[in-house]
């Protein structure tokens, strides 16, 4: 069967569906990002501590690597309510699924970026008189969120992507769209290919979102993005300096 024969007209037509889908998937991977990074980042400081806290956290990390996304979905969803009576509905299931999976992967990469900081910053700090939670909190982990970043966006399209198989616990996700508008057209290669192109449009537009927030932390800023987002400060900044000036230059 040639491509053209195929009914493309397929994906217009059910352009609302694929978008409640992929709605349904960024809403699901932007909760879990958030959670993740924040676990991951606790993960990371554990693994750097003293036993038996960093042994955990190793057990933990590596397991976690490990396990596919769908087992993952499977236990929370069904395992967690056989065993301890907890009841998750799929996007409750979907989210502790990918922060249990991805919550590990951060972890390493924020472990990562936590040692790359020079050792010399935060004696610097401590020798200024900030205290060790104030050095971490304003000086090691800014610089090492700024590492982290773009490893973070890596994982979130990861996340996006993830969401595909929790069509076994019926998550109304892209793919889940794609098989029921399948089972009523017999169309899989348009739909299939409608679903693998939203996939990666939405990669292309995380990757440009994470870049641009990698150029706004950048020092100094840089990027249409990290312009904009910095004009306010910068105005203030100027405002204060004309300030400065007047006042000097009426002296």
């Amino acid at each position: 069967m040639l491509v053209a024969s195929y009914d493309w007209g397929l994906i217009w037509t059910n352009r609302g569906l694929f978008l409640n889908g992929l709605a349904t998937a960024l809403e699901v991977a932007a909760v879990a990002i958030v959670i993740s990074v924040f676990v991951g980042l606790l993960l990371a400081l554990a693994r750097m501590g003293k036993p038996p806290l960093s042994w955990f956290a190793a057990v933990y990390i590596n397991v976690f690597r490990g396990v596919p996304a769908l087992v993952s979905v499977i236990w929370v969803y069904f395992g967690w309510s056989l065993v301890l009576g907890i009841n998750f509905s799929v996007f409750e299931a979907g989210v502790i699924a990918l922060v249990l999976l991805y919550g590990a992967f951060i972890a390493e990469i924020y472990r990562a970026a936590l040692e790359a900081i020079p050792r010399g910053q935060r004696e610097a700090g401590l020798a200024v008189g900030m205290t060790p939670a104030r050095v971490f909190v304003q000086i090691v982990l800014p610089q090492a969120t700024k590492i982290a970043i773009p490893n973070i966006g890596s994982m979130f399209i990861g996340m996006v992507k993830d969401t595909s198989t929790f069509t076994v616990i019926g998550l109304l996700e892209v793919v889940r769209v794609t098989q029921n508008l399948n089972s009523l057209t017999f169309q899989p290669f348009p739909l299939y290919t409608a679903a693998a192109g939203i996939y990666v449009i939405i990669a292309f537009v995380v990757d440009f979102l994470f870049r641009g927030i990698e150029r706004i932390l950048a020092t100094p800023p840089s990027g249409p993005v990290a312009r904009a987002a910095t004009a306010r400060r910068r105005r203030r900044v100027e405002a204060v300096v004309q300030r400065v000036e007047a006042v000097s230059g009426a002296r």
